[in-house]
């Protein structure tokens, strides 16, 4: 009985506030999938509900990522992981996989020995073959694609590309060969992406650019960018989104925006430092954010042609991993739908 009151009670919200006649999903049919991600705390009957009114793609927030699926050798933790598959499963939606590598909530103990030094390549990928096909068999009935490396290049200045993580220390970057031909293996269906934040920065991009096509000519099956897209109302300037869009499109196949936020702060990227205090509502700062996305989403439609799905980070601001405050999402604490909303669901 709960469940179906969330539900009548979640519809007439939509009724009332005159969204019910589509969803994003819907409006945006012809141009690119529209997806979220979710964690095991949006698994409620209203949020579920609102999952399913407006997307047609899912990503698991945390739930797999390495840190999170094997903390330990061999103790899975398949939990949160199974339930938001399975909801997916139930519904017919499709799913994103992130993500199978990445140097932030790794499984680390594949990095080292009982005495804490740092195991041989050989045994470290052999045990990063087994998580990975492990985990890309288990749900490859409804991941259709996998964030298979994330974060792998630098930010900064200098003559390495690479981020100086651990993986890169053990294994240079042959890490990351090795983690997509692991991934095509287990399933040589599944589209396989690099992903990264600051990914408009021209510097950055040409360095992404390069690394994808020194992978890729050693046999790396990489065959989409994921453009994580944590943006906030000052950056990027869509011209500069509309030239990486173009660069990213000459080295691979498929283009999508991982993980869309945008926030009312001046931080922007994949720093997990954040500061979650956002700026005050001011009209001028509500002007800049509606303003912003209303750009985003006209650019992004642009280039239709080329990005295949956008996905936003979490489904309401509460949830958010920047904080409630930080108002990044089109839908607010209260799972209302802001102003801007409407305007991106019409396509303004």
């Amino acid at each position: 009985m709960r469940k179906v009151s969330a539900i009548i009670s979640l519809a007439s919200l939509l009724l009332v506030s005159g969204a019910w006649a589509q969803g994003l999903k819907d409006a945006y049919k012809d141009c690119f999938k529209v997806g979220v991600a979710l964690s095991g705390r949006n698994l409620t009957p209203e949020q579920e509900a609102l999952v399913l009114r407006e997307f047609n793609s899912v990503t698991c927030e945390n739930a797999m990522k390495p840190g999170s699926l094997q903390p330990e050798k061999d103790k899975w933790n398949w939990r949160d992981a199974d339930r938001i598959a399975d909801f997916c499963r139930a519904h017919g939606l499709k799913m994103r996989g992130h993500c199978l590598v990445w140097h932030n909530q790794f499984a680390n103990w594949m990095l080292y020995d009982e005495h804490g030094n740092f195991v041989d390549k050989k045994v470290f990928y052999k045990r990063l073959k087994k998580h990975i096909q492990t985990v890309v068999k288990r749900y490859k009935d409804v991941v259709y694609c996998w964030d298979v490396v994330n974060e792998a290049i630098a930010d900064g200045p200098g003559d390495n590309p690479y981020r100086k993580s651990k993986l890169y220390e053990l294994c240079g970057d042959e890490f990351i060969l090795k983690a997509f031909k692991f991934a095509r293996q287990a399933d040589p269906d599944a589209l396989l992406f690099y992903n990264d934040y600051n990914e408009i920065n021209p510097h950055k991009c040409e360095r992404i650019c390069q690394m994808i096509l020194d992978m890729k000519r050693r046999g790396a099956p990489i065959d989409g960018m994921g453009m994580q897209g944590h943006y906030n109302i000052y950056y990027p300037r869509m011209e500069e989104l509309s030239d990486a869009i173009t660069k990213y499109a000459r080295v691979v196949d498929h283009i999508h925006i991982t993980e869309l936020d945008v926030r009312t702060n001046m931080q922007q990227g994949g720093d997990l430092n954040v500061d979650k205090t956002g700026a005050a509502l001011t009209p001028e700062i509500s002007a800049r954010f509606e303003r912003q996305y209303l750009d985003l989403f006209r650019t992004l439609r642009q280039h239709s042609d080329k990005i295949e799905a956008v996905t936003f980070w979490n489904l309401a601001d509460k949830y958010s991993w920047l904080g409630a405050d930080n108002y990044p999402l089109l839908f607010d604490k209260d799972l209302r739908p802001k102003d801007v909303y409407y305007k991106v669901l019409n396509k303004e």
